[in-house]
Formats: C-alpha cells, structure tokens, sequence
C-alpha cells in the first residue's frame, strides 16, 4: 500500500520529451538532502545537469506545500527528459493548486544549453494540455520578467493576453499573461 506522498501522475509524453512526475516522498528527500537516487534508481535516465541539485528553484515553495497536503502533489513536478539522451534537462511545476478562481500558474526551467530549441514550447504544451481536464482548471497564468525576452516570445507564441504587472518580492517586475482553459482549448487542443 503506498502513502498519498508516493501516488505519481502519468507521465507526459511529447515528440522530444517525457515529463516525469516526482512522487512526495522524493520531492522532499531531493529538496531536504539534494539527493535525486532515490529517483534515478528506479528509472532509465539520468541527471547530469544536477537538475534542482545545485539550484533547486522552486522545491523550497512546493516541499511545504506537500507537507502540508500530500493531495497537492499532483500539481507539482515533472522532471523534463529528452528521449534521444535519456538526461534530465529541466523541470516544471504549477505554483500550487487552482485558486478560488480556477487560475493555476506555471514555473518552468530549461539547462541553458537546451535553450531555444522548442523544449520550453513542447514542455509547457503537454503541462496546460494535462491540465485542462484536471477539475477545477479555468485560466492559466503565466508570469515573467520584463527582461526575459526568450520567455516572453514563448508566452507570446501561445497566444496569452498580457493582463498586468505586479511586484514579485523576490523577482521584482513580472509581467502577467492569462488565457481561460476554453480559449486554449480553442487554439491547442486536439
């Protein structure tokens, strides 16, 4: 019998990629000790960027969030694996559950080295297209630096309405983007 730490999501699969979930249980021990063996030992790929080992990115909000309730999981991360190496090359996770409104936000990180080749493109594609028959689901957010001109043009290439600014108090300015689950199924869904 495992423990709701250790339910996993189906894996997501791509043209180039796999996103793999991270149970509970590994989130905390990658988090809490760097430490991905608990996850490489049960599967064929490998991480040789030290994906969220040596900059850990987003587990310091999620790992609270699954302590707190396990059931939240789900929303979190997926390894990304390009299938012609089998190696981790990033990761993505939504910020947490849909809020009150069905808004659910979405993090992303690609290993430099694998920037723009349409992996962030491909990866947040299979995240919304999960996401939309998941209950609860209503409008995806996206936020974004000014600056980060790659993220924008990936952001703009989905068609996400720019709907604000607000002050991240870690990142300072973000640009908002939001589209409702209806119009991306409008334009991305099968």
């Amino acid at each position: 019998m495992h423990s709701e730490l250790d339910l996993l999501q189906q894996t997501l699969i791509t043209p180039r990629l796999e996103l793999h979930h991270v149970n509970g249980t590994n989130l905390i021990t990658l988090f809490e000790n760097r430490d991905d063996s608990p996850i490489l030992e049960k599967v064929d790929f490998t991480n040789p960027h030290r994906v969220l080992i040596d900059f850990q990115g987003p587990l310091r909000w999620r790992v609270p969030q699954v302590k707190a309730d396990p059931s939240t999981n789900k929303w979190f991360l997926r390894l990304i694996v390009l299938k012609e190496n089998r190696e981790i090359i990033g990761s993505t996770s939504f910020h947490g559950v849909p809020d009150e409104n069905g808004m659910i936000e979405i993090g992303l990180g690609i290993e430099s080295e694998f920037h723009n080749q349409g992996f962030a493109k491909e990866s947040l594609l299979a995240m919304w297209s999960w996401a939309i028959d998941q209950p609860g689901v209503k409008s995806f957010r996206y936020t974004v630096s000014p600056e980060n001109a790659p993220s924008i043009k990936v952001i703009e290439y989905f068609g996400f309405p720019f709907v604000g600014v607000q002050i991240d108090e870690e990142d300072g300015p973000e640009n908002i983007y939001e589209i409702s689950v209806d119009d991306f199924k409008a334009k991305f869904a099968d």
